[in-house]
């Protein structure tokens, strides 16, 4: 996929990114455009690069930009901290989100939201907030006073994601692999929850192994990561594909076209 304009206002544009961990190359030149109100899913099996993309679009310090462009509404972030591209519209959600005990749930959601605005939030304003946000995604209130992930299951911890998301309202939302341990009623639960988020003032880059978080979230565009380069991309079709036939035909296809592509070279000098 081609970027159509790197100075667009509103979205996020990913142009032959590179991206280094300790000195590996592990991002090879990957190309993608989100806009708000697209949901754009990554496919690719373990080691393609998929979460170092995630990290590296939010600007964790060990993943090095060696090459390429990173721009969100105009704006080259390649320069800015993680907080400030969270403070712009950036929001991650982690595929193992952390623990922390002695820190209520409550607390933590009050404190992000802080952070974000960069202002303290009225406890009455927030508690609204919360309460609102809470019923929308049918998350107990008996949450809030817990500690955050402390003994939580895999799908209540990726709930309380989806809760603090809701109440960042970010831009940009990269869900790295949120159906990670989670059994058929929480992924229903979740994707219920990310769903009822979807809108056109955001864009939600999707990343994950398996198409069976796809059939409650359905994607506008779907692209195959391997090796650290965007090697197809197509529409849901294509994640049926990959459920039905893995990814082998993948990497036999793009071998066929890049040899394809020598000969034409060949044939034309």
């Amino acid at each position: 996929m081609g970027i159509t304009d790197l100075n667009h206002k509103k979205g996020l544009f990913i142009d032959n990114l590179h991206v280094s961990v300790e000195g590996k190359p592990i991002i090879n030149g990957v190309t993608l455009e989100i806009l708000p109100g697209q949901i754009h899913a990554i496919m690719g099996p373990n080691g393609s690069g998929k979460s170092t993309l995630a990290y590296s679009v939010m600007g964790h310090p060990k993943y090095q930009v060696t090459q390429g462009s990173l721009r969100f509404e105009g704006s080259d972030v390649k320069e800015w901290t993680p907080d400030e591209r969270a403070r712009k519209g950036l929001f991650l959600a982690f595929q193992y989100p952390t623990t922390v005990p002695g820190v209520s749930v409550g607390n933590f959601l009050r404190a992000s939201l802080r952070a974000i605005r960069g202002s303290d939030v009225p406890i009455r304003e927030f508690r609204q907030q919360l309460k609102e946000r809470m019923g929308q995604l049918k998350v107990s209130d008996s949450f809030v006073g817990r500690y955050l992930n402390d003994g939580f299951s895999g799908g209540e911890k990726k709930r309380i994601e989806i809760l603090q998301m809701a109440l960042l309202t970010p831009k940009i939302a990269i869900l790295d692999e949120t159906d990670s341990g989670l059994d058929i009623d929480a992924l229903k639960v979740v994707s219920e929850g990310v769903n009822r988020l979807m809108g056109p003032g955001i864009g939600i880059l999707l990343i994950t192994h398996y198409h069976r978080i796809l059939k409650y979230i359905r994607p506008h565009f779907v692209h195959v990561l391997m090796q650290g380069r965007i090697v197809k991309s197509g529409q849901e079709e294509l994640a049926q594909q990959l459920e039905a036939k893995g990814y082998d035909w993948i990497v036999k296809d793009s071998g066929q076209r890049s040899a394809d592509s020598v000969q034409e070279s060949k044939n034309n000098y």
